[in-house]
């Protein structure tokens, strides 16, 4: 299967106004600004730019009740996993960006560890993601997980037959306990199709800026594709459990991808607005003997702009 020129230009362009909307989701919220305004009214109307407008319209929305989620986390002391597994290019870390875009990193936070070195992978499996785990009040987010041994150790070879069986033993038994303990476990599978993860790859591969995304692992996991394929079918079979069950996200569409899995999120825990004090401005104190040190000069960064 080739990508034709044109289709492959028309994806990258996709690609880098994706991108430039991601740094537009950032400013048009801490600016104030509508977005309507950033919408080139001398452009006639056309299906995709309404669509655009709806998917920030929508995502801000969302954004502002994952911040009432944030706070009934902390209220209630609640303690969530979110799981997010997928293939390369899925979509996964562009969803974990918009989920954690506005909240508080003390309160809800990204783990997103390398692979085992030699110490770690003497130690039980699930040894190193224990430590990640929240306390009372916290959400942590998980990009890729203990599920790697039933995705890339297997299928790589990283893990042997034994290992491979015994994490499938392991890891109801793993879970239930996290639940018994009060840990709330949401786990999510971004599922896209053989033309689009191509598609993805060779945009990355023509764009300067996100060639970095592209590992060796990577453009392997490509060739591989029906292995991958067959190991996330046993996967999803094995460890759906009532627990913790799997969700599956339906990620061809980037943007649709992300205010649907943020849309579920939210009716995944019972929160409610919480009720904040008003917040009043102290009066600055000032002190007749208090004289501010002048800054050197030399000390400054140069007002290029």
């Amino acid at each position: 299967m080739h990508a034709s020129t044109d289709t492959l230009m028309r994806r990258i362009h996709r690609e880098l106004v994706d991108h430039g909307d991601e740094e537009l989701e950032l400013e048009l919220m801490d600016d104030g600004l509508d977005f309507d305004e950033l919408f080139d009214h001398n452009v006639p109307e056309s299906p995709e730019k309404r669509a655009r407008r709806h998917y920030f319209a929508e995502l801000f929305r969302l954004q502002g009740e994952l911040v009432k989620l944030q706070s009934w986390v902390v209220k209630t002391g609640h303690k969530v996993v979110i799981l997010f597994e997928g293939r390369d290019a899925a979509g996964k870390g562009g969803v974990i960006k918009r989920i954690t875009q506005r909240l508080n990193p003390r309160v809800c936070r990204v783990a997103a560890l390398p692979a085992p070195n030699d110490r770690e992978r003497t130690q039980w499996y699930f040894q190193r993601y224990i430590s990640h785990l929240p306390a009372a009040g916290e959400i942590v987010l998980f990009d890729r997980s203990w599920y790697n041994r039933a995705g890339v150790e297997k299928v790589m070879g990283f893990c042997n037959d034994e290992q491979y069986e015994e994490f499938f033993r392991s890891v109801p038994e793993f879970e239930r306990m996290l639940a018994r303990s009060g840990i709330q476990l949401i786990k999510y599978w971004f599922s896209i199709s053989d033309q689009e993860q191509h598609l993805r790859f060779l945009s990355r591969i023509h764009d300067p800026l996100k060639q970095w995304k592209l590992s060796p692992m990577d453009l392997e996991s490509r060739r591989r594709w029906e292995a991958y394929t067959k190991a996330k079918e046993i996967m999803l079979q094995r460890t759906h459990i009532a627990e913790a069950p799997w969700w599956v996200v339906q990620a061809d569409d980037k943007k649709k991808a992300r205010l649907n899995c943020i849309n579920h999120l939210l009716t995944q825990m019972p929160y409610e607005e919480v009720a904040h004090p008003v917040i009043e401005l102290p009066q600055r104190e000032r002190q007749e003997d208090y004289s501010r040190t002048p800054v050197p000069a030399e000390l400054f960064v140069p007002q290029l702009y």
